[in-house]
């Protein structure tokens, strides 16, 4: 293999792919990326053996073939080398060796064979629909703070996506919940998405998901089966396995009967939470809420350091009454808010609380109360 690429297509490329690879490997395969040279085309590929990302990038094709290298290594070589320049990727006539030139500067780098690298076969999918980025990219932010990292309720860690009937509307909608806190985004449906199997797509493939699509304008060709996902971003296909379990039923925990209003500044209350948060351990971050009419004060006890207190202006005037959150829950759920008011809609200290966005975007949250 013999062929000359601009270091910023290289690079852009393989940061998209270099990503998937984890720092320690036992199998040493899985520590490289693999680089196939054809047409007019380098084609590079990177896998754990649950997500794999390919990704074609235009290159000067002398001698077409293909090998392995270091992936984390090639992605810092490239790294470092200056804007602008050309790159030489060369393997040695025994294949054992690939030659990295820019310049005055040159690397030889350890090549494993290309027969070796593990292929994620994807089967046949049952569903194929193309969303808009900006849609997936919507229910990504708005859903992924929730998901949870407790690794015995595994099927707690990652996105649950489904198709579902609401208001008259078939929506395509995300949810994740770790148990004390859930969030849920809906878009319309796209067409071809109807009657899909619901799947959970794991925290690490959302995670990749999430920085792929950052392109404005993008569209995203989705394909689903009971075990697999696949995603064509341009260029770029990310194809991943799917959490073997059942999600829990949700719906039974968004409440519909809270019926206590208040309405608040999304800034001035995120940052009164921030400030006396401060005062809180590590160990209990819970902040207390006490309403009354058009008033709102939080408290933070720490019997270790002090307390604190802030008051802010609300739209409410039900009953008094007093419930306590986890200061870090309040602060992930306003800041996925986008209209300058949130809605919160209470029931009583010991039942989950509902918070709504006044941004008219479909997603709310649900966040269990602590005692304080």
């Amino acid at each position: 293999m013999r062929i000359t690429i601009e270091r910023s297509n290289l690079l852009k490329s393989l940061n998209h792919v270099h990503r998937v690879v984890e720092r320690r490997n036992t199998i040493p395969i899985l520590s490289n990326i693999l680089l196939r040279a054809d047409g007019q085309n380098l084609d590079m590929k990177a896998t754990d053996l649950d997500l794999e990302v390919t990704e074609a990038t235009p290159a000067n094709v002398e001698q077409a073939g293909a090998t392995t290298v270091p992936a984390h290594l090639l992605y810092d070589i490239v790294r470092k080398l200056p804007d602008g320049s050309e790159v030489l990727l060369a393997t040695s006539t025994d294949g054992g060796s690939m030659t990295v030139q820019s310049g005055r500067s040159k690397f030889s780098l350890q090549c494993l064979p290309e027969s070796d690298f593990p292929d994620l076969t994807a089967g046949t999918f049952s569903h194929t629909f193309k969303l808009k980025a900006t849609d997936l990219k919507m229910l990504i932010d708005r859903t992924q703070f929730a998901i949870s990292t407790e690794e015995t309720r595994y099927y707690l860690n990652g996105i649950f996506f489904h198709t579902i009937e609401s208001k008259g509307e078939l929506k395509l909608r995300a949810v994740a919940t770790d148990g004390h806190r859930l969030a849920r985004a809906d878009v319309d449906a796209p067409s071809g998405s109807e009657g899909m199997p619901g799947i959970i797509i794991p925290r690490k493939t959302v995670g990749e998901l999430q920085k792929l699509v950052d392109v404005p304008d993008a569209i995203v060709t989705v394909e689903v089966s009971d075990a697999k996902i696949r995603l064509s971003i341009g260029s770029i296909v990310m194809t991943s396995k799917l959490i073997d379990g059942t999600f829990p039923d949700y719906q039974r925990v968004i409440p519909t009967n809270n019926d206590k209003e208040m309405r608040v500044d999304c800034t001035s209350f995120a940052q009164a939470v921030d400030r006396v948060s401060t005062i809180s351990s590590e160990r209990g971050r819970a902040v207390k809420l006490a309403l009354s009419d058009g008033q709102l004060l939080l408290t933070v006890n720490n019997p270790d350091s002090g307390s604190a207190t802030e008051e802010v202006a609300v739209g409410y005037d039900t009953d008094a009454m007093e419930i306590g959150f986890n200061a870090k829950y309040l602060l992930d759920i306003t800041a996925q808010l986008s209209g300058d008011e949130a809605i919160f809609l209470l029931a009583d200290a010991g039942s989950p609380t509902l918070i709504r966005d006044t941004a008219g975007d479909d997603a709310l949250y649900v966040l269990m109360p602590m005692r304080v």
